[in-house]
């Protein structure tokens, strides 16, 4: 067993200077030494592949970054891990609990995960091993954790067994909470609904050059790509829903207007992360949800979109605005105003379902695309 201190002095030695995750009880000692370590910053993320991709935003902005949930929620992870991290080389040391470990008498939920928690770090190819619980193993097993990432670029694990940590007590922290005096305008006309191309268009039209743009996996960076492909953009080529919590993690770790570009669909897969960024509140971001109010890249089945006020629900958790906007007038003038105002803010942007009948793909690398927009991020 070791304490929290020792095991975050070694870490941040190491370079580790970003936290985020979802509470475990045999995490609660680090979390709490984390919490407690003014120098070290924790996001609290509503679940586990948004931790994962709040984290990614933030090794975007050159942190480095450690993800720290159960093992339960180890398969609300496997998505980002396997179509975020590993497609676009973003490594992340994470930090999984154990619950229904070997010889352990847990409850009945965790009997088929605590079998099978190695074997699904297997699955996905990332290296792991037990956390160190000897003050003089934690530098040599940190050692070891990074120079894989540095390998790969892709995340590491330590599987963290009930005990390994001493017990940490809470101080007293200020805990993130959301101000709930956001404004909603409506700027809907009610006529012919724009496509997604001319929604885009439209949007870098306003765009400053400074601002990054992350958008959606999907048609909508397809789309992008095609009107024009540029440094500051991030094509997610995959986790779907995880668009927003990525643009967290760069927002709150850089001064640059940044805009995430989402789907309804994609939205309603991590309705938590509203939340989240309400909470943490960064004024630099501006959140356009494109509603076409289908599955456009499967089919064009339809969402549930049609009964949810997106820009409500934003103000409701936090944002300071939320704005209706249903023509590209309206897109300009509520992009304007969120780009020179306090943010976060959202936009939810009605438009016309389908796509270009000929509509590529990107063809630049999605870890080149990382990487040239981290060098994007790094620029004054």
């Amino acid at each position: 067993m070791i304490d929290a201190g020792t095991f975050l002095s070694k870490a941040k030695l190491k370079g580790f200077d970003f936290f985020t995750g979802v509470p475990c009880s045999f995490l609660t000692p680090l979390i709490n030494g984390v919490l407690n370590d003014h120098d070290a910053r924790y996001v609290a993320a509503a679940s586990e592949g948004e931790a994962v991709a709040i984290a990614a935003g933030a090794w975007l902005c050159g942190r480095e970054t450690v993800v720290m949930f159960q093992n339960s929620g180890l398969g609300n992870a496997v998505n980002p891990l396997t179509s975020l991290n590993y497609p676009f080389r973003i490594p992340s040391l994470v930090i999984c609990t154990w619950r229904g470990g070997p010889g352990l008498s847990d409850e009945p939920q965790h009997e088929l995960m605590g079998e099978i928690t190695p074997d699904l770090f297997e699955v996905m190819r990332i290296p792991h091993s037990l956390f160190p619980t000897e003050e003089d193993r934690v530098l040599p097993m940190l050692d070891d954790a990074v120079a894989q990432m540095a390998e790969s670029q892709l995340p590491s694990a330590f599987i963290m067994q009930k005990g390994d940590v001493a017990d940490q007590d809470l101080g007293d922290v200020e805990s993130p909470v959301a101000v709930l005096d956001g404004t909603i305008e409506d700027l809907r006309t009610n006529g012919a609904f724009p496509s997604r191309y001319d929604s885009l268009t439209a949007m870098l039209g306003v765009v400053p050059d400074d601002a990054g743009i992350i958008v959606t996996t999907g048609k909508s960076g397809r789309e992008l790509f095609t009107i024009a492909d540029r440094e500051q953009h991030l094509y997610q080529v995959g986790s779907m829903g995880c668009a927003a919590g990525m643009g967290l993690g760069v927002a709150l770790n850089t001064k640059k207007p940044i805009v995430v570009v989402d789907g309804d669909g994609a939205l309603m897969m991590k309705m938590g992360t509203l939340a989240t960024i309400g909470a943490y509140a960064p004024r630099n971001l501006v959140h356009l949800v494109l509603d076409n109010g289908t599955y456009d890249s499967t089919g064009g089945q339809p969402t549930v979109s049609g009964g949810v006020d997106f820009a409500a629900c934003a103000v409701a958790s936090g944002y300071k605005r939320g704005v209706r906007v249903d023509d590209i007038a309206g897109l300009d003038k509520a992009l304007s105003s969120a780009l020179t105002g306090d943010g976060p803010t959202l936009i939810h942007m009605k438009i016309a379902p389908g796509s270009l009948s000929k509509l590529g793909r990107p063809t630049v690398k999605p870890s080149d695309v990382a990487r040239r927009f981290k060098a994007f991020l790094a620029k004054d």
